[in-house]
């Protein structure tokens, strides 16, 4: 039963600590969509996107309206997009740009945030229509505005696809050149993944995956600031009582997700998926990963005890999560993307927070380093070897790491980048200068490890 307290406990989370459905984000195969015609591929994509999701955006506000509960973002991810371009006769940057046009008119008739798929997997190798669309990537994002890209580089059962990974940093410097008056905007609907999941419901990453049916609702979570007033209850308690509290609260959030999540599914008549209880945070006080960790007793995120502390946190949202829904997918736990935390933001500015610090964090958090801003100059080997460090740890633990990059044009440490709403405010970190590129120069994959052969 449902007790009036846990009701006005739940009105205090939305209206005071910053509770919210961060996502709900129809997937959608573009399998049937392929021809080896561009023009009539992308009619089939056009097509079906506007079918599939015209209600999507009114489904997600009259819930809203009806149940109190915000709901930020509606959003589309499709099958990766390299998918299509192997089926073209003629495969070249001019038709995959062609097709990331077709999909941001598509999302912006149907009005959602942004769509997700722009994608390729080549954590083994790589098809012609897979090279292609790589190299299409800065064009396309700098000439779209919802688009959003992923590239799957490595597997804990492939290994690490290098010549991937020296590519995506050449990739990366050409999509910050082509938005510099941006701040190198295109790389913020960037990432690189290692162990990449299908149903994950987040951008940039998100793509509907091989596995999924023609079209499937995941909703996205979150509430960093109901996790960090409930541990304020319990300021100086053990560390088994502040688990426990944050266990606890994780499935009162995700049992709200998934009310959300049935009820878009009945309404739209398309299958539930997974919820994803991701901590998410937004540029806004009170709304901090970074201040969950501090509320644990550290001084500044960052300092010694952060990974600790993570460690905790991503496992008792986790823990609390499976308690209340038997359909927990995505990625689960809890994000650090600098920019897009104030908490993170602050300590980062402080000299409290640095790259390599958040590369350990990295180990134990739900995906890796998100929305770094580094210095313009910072040389593609660099990127590319920063990439091959996050790849290493998703392939040597078998989880999920991600890499958001931003080398901001003309823009050295010390200084911001704005990109404004929940991308938030980007402190140019320091990297370290020294080189790379011979390691990265010589290519190959690197195997898999033994903890691969599971069979």
């Amino acid at each position: 039963m449902i007790n009036p307290f846990e009701i006005i406990e739940t009105i205090d989370m939305i209206d005071k600590e910053n509770l919210d459905i961060r996502t709900i984000t129809m997937g959608i195969s573009l399998k049937n969509c392929t021809d080896p015609d561009v023009d009539r591929a992308c009619e089939k994509i056009y097509n079906k996107i506007t079918d599939y999701a015209q209600d999507l955006v009114k489904t997600g506000q009259d819930i809203e309206e009806q149940y109190g509960i915000p709901i930020i973002n509606k959003r589309i991810s499709v099958t990766p997009v390299a998918t299509v371009v192997d089926a073209l006769e003629e495969q070249t940057v001019e038709n995959c740009v062609k097709i990331a046009k077709t999909l941001d008119r598509a999302a912006k008739t149907v009005g959602v945030n942004f769509i997700g798929g722009y994608s390729a997997l080549v954590h083994k190798g790589m098809t012609a229509g897979e090279q292609v669309l790589i190299e299409s990537i800065p064009e396309a994002l700098s000439a779209t505005e919802l688009v959003c890209s992923s590239v799957n580089v490595g597997t804990t059962r492939a290994g690490i696809n290098m010549d991937a990974v020296a590519r995506m940093g050449e990739i990366i410097k050409k999509a910050a050149l082509l938005t510099k008056d941006s701040g190198g905007f295109a790389c913020a609907k960037l990432v690189v993944f290692a162990n990449a999941v299908e149903d994950n419901p987040f951008m940039a990453g998100a793509f509907h995956g091989e596995g999924e049916g023609d079209c499937v609702i995941n909703v996205g979570v979150s509430g960093p600031g109901v996790v960090k007033c409930a541990l304020e209850k319990v300021r100086g308690e053990p560390f088994g009582i502040v688990a426990e509290t944050i266990k606890k609260t994780a499935f009162k959030i995700t049992r709200m997700g998934q009310l959300v999540a049935q009820e878009a599914s009945r309404r739209l008549q398309v299958p539930f998926g997974i919820v994803d209880l991701s901590l998410a945070p937004t540029p806004a006080v009170g709304d901090s990963v970074a201040y969950i960790l501090e509320e644990m007793g550290l001084e500044k995120c960052g300092t010694h005890g952060t990974t600790a502390a993570l460690a905790l946190l991503n496992d008792a949202v986790k823990k609390g999560g499976v308690m209340a829904s038997s359909y927990v997918g995505g990625l689960s736990g809890a994000f650090i993307p600098v920019s897009e935390d104030a908490g993170m933001i602050e300590a980062a500015k402080l000299g409290a927070l640095s790259l390599e610090k958040l590369e350990a964090m990295t180990c134990v958090c739900s995906v890796g380093l998100d929305m770094i801003v580094v210095p313009g100059d910072t040389p593609a080997a660099t990127i590319s070897a920063i990439i091959a460090d996050e790849a290493a740890i998703g392939m040597v633990n078998s989880k999920t790491t991600a890499v958001r990059i931003i080398p901001a044009p003309g823009k050295k440490v010390g200084e911001t980048v704005e990109f404004g709403g929940l991308l938030g405010t980007g402190p140019v970190m320091p990297v370290n200068t020294y080189g790379s590129s011979d390691f990265i120069s010589r290519g190959g994959r690197i195997p898999a490890p033994l903890q691969s052969l599971k069979n």
